[in-house]
């Protein structure tokens, strides 16, 4: 089985955000990027295929020089080889193009991505990219089992769990459950140093053409400073909650 597992080289959430050229552009000085944790279940669900079934795994990034080291650490991991399409993934559309051409040329069963990235949240890829191949595709997925060419998933509904049945190949989006975090991988020294051994292959982008445009990025609104007020004074907190809160 072979199977290709989508990589987004996202920020670390402990990072703190900037921006500059007013506000256009995301500033990168001093921030420490990651895997996308929902791609990092993936991939460690499909190290899990590769050492009890034999799967040979690939991984595949969009984006310029700076996200090699990312893919150095899904090589790291337990990869078998990386894929950088040297292009800046400019939006959603964009990158699953670039994506699909990547799955059309290697014949992958399995093509695994997180459900969305953490940096803009849209989701939009792995639907997309299952768009362009014409495959079938699992969003929020908590489980996978893979028989042969058989497939049995599970994913995350309301109220409850869904049980599905598909047949390879097949996109599928996954996300905490897919494995437990306590299964995560954390490359140790011997993964590190075959890491710098296994193949990073760059590959030109295609023609495709973003269809959106980033105006400009704006961070939230900061927090208000907390109000105390006495712990009996019942009537003072129902004035500040009607009044001055709006909440009830």
């Amino acid at each position: 089985m072979k199977i290709l597992v989508c990589i987004s080289h996202v920020p670390d959430t402990t990072s703190k955000i900037n921006f500059n050229n007013d506000s256009t552009e995301f500033d990168t000085n001093g921030v420490q990027f990651v895997i996308n944790p929902y791609d990092e279940f993936a991939l460690t669900r499909a190290i899990w295929f590769q050492e009890k079934q034999g799967a040979k795994v690939t991984v595949v990034n969009v984006g310029d020089a700076t996200t090699e080291p990312t893919l150095r650490k899904a090589l790291a991991i337990g990869a078998d080889e990386a894929i950088r399409i040297d292009a800046t993934p400019k939006d959603g559309f964009f990158v699953a193009q670039q994506l699909a051409e990547i799955c059309k040329n290697g014949a992958y069963d399995l093509i695994l991505t997180g459900k969305e990235s953490i940096d803009y949240n849209g989701g939009m890829v792995p639907g997309l990219l299952a768009s362009f191949l014409d495959i079938d595709y699992i969003n929020a997925c908590v489980g996978i089992e893979v028989e042969a060419n058989n497939a049995t998933l599970y994913r995350e509904i309301d109220g409850g769990t869904e049980q599905l049945k598909a047949t390879l190949p097949l996109v599928v989006a996954g996300q905490k459950g897919l494995v437990e975090e306590k299964d995560l991988k954390i490359p140790n020294m011997r993964g590190i140093m075959m890491a710098r051994k296994k193949p990073l292959n760059v590959v030109s982008a295609t023609d495709a053409i973003a269809t959106t445009n980033i105006n400009s990025f704006e961070k939230p609104a900061e927090k208000g400073a907390c109000k105390m007020i006495d712990a009996n004074n019942v009537d003072e907190l129902i004035n500040l909650l009607h009044n001055e809160a709006k909440v009830i």
